[in-house]
């Protein structure tokens, strides 16, 4: 089956980037101290409850991948991308590396403890947004946790047409208010447990949020009356 035109832009896009992406983005460690915070519970989060691997969806060149390895966390990544993959499996070879789309993910049912979707959902139009938190509240286990970040907006769509090194690219980037995000979550099943929203640093145009949610625990079935 084809892919919609919004994936393959997607995946275009970032293999075109993908070398200079590595050499302009962001490392972990060079995040602000809150995000780095927020990170860094929801990796605490995930090792305590045990209850599966991570998936980082839209993993990159796989930096926030090894950034939780690191932190003890049992994770693979996941990414729409082949060159993006290429380069994460050059760089940690240790790790598994994977070429799929968080739409579909190969996941099984209640399969993993936690997902990490780190700047990698502002590309999705938002009437599609529905089908990729339903995937997350499908493969996460009852109990599992999910940390989301990206740009956020009012209701704001960008057209780039060059990125990273000024190389051409055609995906598009929507910017929700953080309480549609909000919202979609609850409506896909997702508790929301934490909400961080990042101002506009100094110079900076983008308001950045970071989201922590859990999928419920099944309840407890009734005792059969004596």
């Amino acid at each position: 089956m084809t892919d919609p035109s919004y994936l393959a832009a997607i995946r275009e896009s970032y293999d075109t980037v993908a070398a200079d992406y590595v050499q302009l983005v962001k490392t972990p460690a060079e995040l602000d101290p809150l995000s780095r915070a927020m990170l860094a519970a929801f990796a605490e989060t995930v090792r305590a409850a045990g209850l599966g691997p991570v998936a980082d969806l839209g993993c990159g060149p796989g930096r926030f991948t090894a950034y939780l390895a690191e932190s003890g966390v049992p994770i693979f990544g996941l990414d729409i991308s082949p060159k993006m993959i290429e380069l994460a499996r050059r760089a940690y070879p240790n790790l598994t590396f994977t070429v799929g789309s968080m739409t579909a993910p190969e996941i099984g049912d209640d399969e993993l403890g936690g997902i990490l979707a780190f700047y990698s959902t502002h590309h999705t139009p938002p009437d599609q947004l529905p089908v990729v938190f339903a995937e997350f509240h499908r493969t996460l286990a009852p109990g599992g946790h999910l940390m989301l970040a990206g740009h956020v907006g009012d209701d704001q769509l960008l057209r780039p047409t060059k990125a990273y090194g000024e190389h051409p690219v055609s995906y598009e980037s929507h910017l929700l208010p953080p309480d549609r995000i909000a919202e979609l979550l609850a409506r896909a099943g997702l508790t929301l447990t934490a909400r961080l929203v990042l101002e506009p640093a100094e110079g900076a145009k983008r308001t950045h949020a970071t989201f922590l949610a859990r999928k419920p625990e099944r309840p407890s079935p009734h005792p059969s009356p004596s």
